[in-house]
């Protein structure tokens, strides 16, 4: 059907230019008679000065429709090339997603930086690179170390020396730096906080496993992180969420760092699990913020809420939070 359908519109521009083409002959020949016979009627004005005027007036006529032929013939070959690098770009996003199965752990970092690369090369690739990393994220993954010391894992003992548990984690610490290629990837393709008239992109990190996760003064759309298990340092200092960001059911086993954050969209911390450093020194949230958890025993600074903004809470008094003017605060039921 796409064949015929070609055929179809290249018979259709053919007639089109075989048209247009008579009609700027046309033109031609009556720019050519009116122009000359309104020199002949003109005093002073010789037979062949009034002809080649006219003539004048006929080519003037042709080179525009060449000027229009030319300019059409030159978007023409824009739009091909455009779908050349559309179906390159296809491809290699293809390839790359398939790549992220390897067995070896170089090829997915290769695979992950080309569709980094991608989305930085044609914006309307950056949610769906976002969605592909993200889901890459959501895959399960545990690594010893997270088990031994989940506050900062990088100082966990290797207490085993068994052969096979030593392979067993030489090949998730490989998975492990990949992982963080995908996170450090994903930080990048987010705006600045400070860009003006940015999309905002969403991320989906449900149930993810995240590791020392960093989004410092980045801003985005939703941030989705229900299930989450965030471990090592947290860094979410300076983020604007334009769309409600949910941590549900999250768990926070470091110190989490909201230093300047801006939910701008809500906030949830449903049924979270805070057990690190909780830093929210100038911290802001509107609309809904959902606090029906237990409280971080070890925060710092104070949650400021705008005004109207809902706030649910099991424990009012224990949260360390300065609700602004006309905050309808909400016992959970």
């Amino acid at each position: 059907m796409s064949g015929l359908a070609a055929v179809a519109l290249a018979s259709v521009a053919l007639r089109e230019r075989r048209w247009l083409l008579t009609a700027s002959l046309l033109g031609s020949l009556s720019a050519l008679l009116l122009v000359t016979s309104w020199l002949l009627a003109s005093p002073g004005v010789t037979p062949v000065d009034a002809l080649k005027t006219g003539g004048l007036a006929g080519a003037a006529v042709l080179a525009l429709y060449g000027l229009w032929i030319n300019d059409r013939r030159r978007r023409t070959e824009e739009a091909r090339h455009e779908l050349d690098r559309e179906r390159v770009s296809d491809e290699r996003f293809a390839k790359a997603v398939e790549l992220l199965g390897n067995d070896a752990d170089q090829v997915r970092v290769g695979a992950l930086h080309v569709l980094a690369g991608l989305a930085r090369g044609r914006p309307a690739y950056t949610q769906t690179v976002l969605d592909v990393l993200c889901a890459y994220l959501r895959r399960p993954f545990s690594h010893a170390s997270y088990e031994t010391n989940p506050v900062d894992p990088n100082r966990a003992e290797m207490l085993p020396t068994d052969a096979q548990w030593t392979e067993e984690y030489r090949v998730a610490d490989q998975e492990r730096q990949v992982r963080l290629t995908a996170q450090r990837l994903i930080a990048e393709l987010l705006p600045e906080a400070d860009a003006v008239e940015p999309a905002y992109y969403d991320l989906d990190l449900t149930g993810a496993a995240l590791e020392y996760f960093e989004l410092s003064g980045r801003q985005l759309g939703q941030l989705t992180a229900r299930r989450a298990r965030f471990y090592g340092a947290t860094r979410l200092d300076g983020i604007r969420a334009h769309r409600i960001a949910l941590f549900s059911w999250a768990v926070f086993s470091g110190r989490t760092d909201l230093h300047k954050a801006r939910f701008d969209g809500g906030l949830s911390l449903f049924e979270a699990q805070i057990h690190g450093e909780w830093r929210v020194i100038n911290a802001t949230a509107r609309r809904m913020v959902d606090l029906r958890t237990s409280p971080p025993t070890q925060q710092i600074g104070t949650l400021t809420f705008a005004e109207e903004t809902t706030v649910k809470t099991d424990h009012p008094t224990d949260w360390a939070i300065q609700p602004g003017p006309k905050v309808d605060r909400m016992a959970s039921t």
